[in-house]
């Protein structure tokens, strides 16, 4: 009887001391999660709408020692308070995508983060414009064009498809080849420009880029991009600019060809995909659409489309018989000498001199 006794005793003396340790166990301490709501609610926010983010922070445990609001990495709040309006103006805001981030943290320094995002677009229409022809020039139908520039006179063009990529110096009015490089069979050549005596060239999915020497065409260097596809490039006379088939554009520092900025590309009803060949005209950035009759004209700053040049009707022109086939339009060069504008497609008989003119 006695050794049960023990036993019994013993065994509630260890439930105890089990029961004390689990409840003086401190409880883990909890993230704060934070609410984001943008009003008004938008799918666009056309540049110039002013918006207010309210965000409200639940704490589960714990004391707050300070909440921060971030918009695009901008502080627009810091404090305790864990409900907040902050408004914000879009009026200088690029278009496309802006991130909002709260960050919670409490006296024990348990953080937590909330994100959330908008998206602005162009609070214009964009200016519609069709064209006149002003003068005709042969083009080589056996360059799929995917890269077209003038250059102290000449034209330049960069095409693409596998074992047919070359970079070719030409005269404009007559298509005579003077100078030509192939580029190695395994790449597919896309979008060219020249800055500082040196022709920039992508490929499309190689994701490399290619450098030569303007006069000579031997290649001076190369380098890796992260987008996974290359199409369009110009310059801004101090930067690179290079499409990769979406909205996006990038700038590139041609000394190490390392991302400098992106803009997003957008008008009033959202973001324009698919931007090709590009040319850099009196301070705005010209874009073939991919599979459209349709140039874009684009403000470097903040990707706002200004206008919309319609050129239905050169590929009827270009019509050929099924036996030499031709493809989109794509190609687009600016003397600025002249002022001249040229554009053509792939696998096109002839180059056109065009000016825009307005709807």
């Amino acid at each position: 009887m006695m050794k049960k006794l023990a036993v019994l005793t013993l065994t509630l003396s260890l439930t105890g001391i089990l029961l004390f340790q689990c409840s003086s166990t401190p409880k883990r301490s909890r993230k704060p999660v934070t609410a984001i709501e943008i009003l008004p609610k938008s799918k666009y926010y056309p540049q110039g709408t002013p918006i207010t983010i309210k965000t409200r922070t639940n704490v589960k445990n714990g004391i707050i020692q300070n909440i921060k609001v971030e918009v695009d990495g901008k502080s627009y709040f810091s404090g305790k308070t864990l409900e907040n309006e902050i408004k914000v103006s879009t009026d200088e805001m690029a278009m496309g995508k802006h991130s909002i981030k709260v960050i919670a943290i409490k006296t024990d320094s348990v953080t937590g983060e909330n994100y959330s995002d908008f998206i602005v677009v162009s609070d214009t229409k964009p200016v519609d414009y069709t064209y006149k022809i002003t003068a005709t020039y042969p083009h080589n139908t056996k360059f799929f064009t995917e890269g077209l520039l003038i250059h102290n006179g000449y034209l330049y063009e960069g095409t693409g498809e596998k074992g047919q990529s070359v970079i070719a110096k030409q005269v404009l009015k007559t298509g005579k080849i003077l100078q030509e490089k192939k580029l190695d069979k395994k790449y597919f050549g896309e979008g060219i420009t020249i800055l500082d005596n040196k022709l920039y060239q992508l490929t499309y999915k190689a994701q490399t880029g290619f450098i030569y020497d303007v006069k000579t065409f031997d290649k001076t260097g190369q380098w890796h991009y992260e987008a996974k596809e290359g199409w369009g490039m110009t310059n801004d006379g101090t930067n690179l600019i290079m499409s990769d088939g979406t909205e996006n554009l990038r700038f590139l520092n041609p000394d190490n060809q390392q991302v400098l900025k992106t803009i997003s590309v957008y008008d009033d009803k959202g973001p324009v995909k698919y931007l090709n060949e590009l040319e850099y005209i009196n301070g705005e950035i010209w874009a073939n659409v991919w599979t459209t009759n349709t140039i874009v004209r684009i403000n470097p700053n903040n990707g706002k489309v200004l206008g919309r040049i319609d050129l239905t009707g050169l590929l009827s022109v270009m019509y050929r018989d099924e036996n030499k086939p031709i493809d989109v339009l794509n190609g687009i060069a600016w003397n600025a000498k002249t002022n001249a504008i040229y554009v053509t497609g792939k696998l096109w008989p002839k180059l056109f001199e065009i000016v825009p003119v307005k709807k």
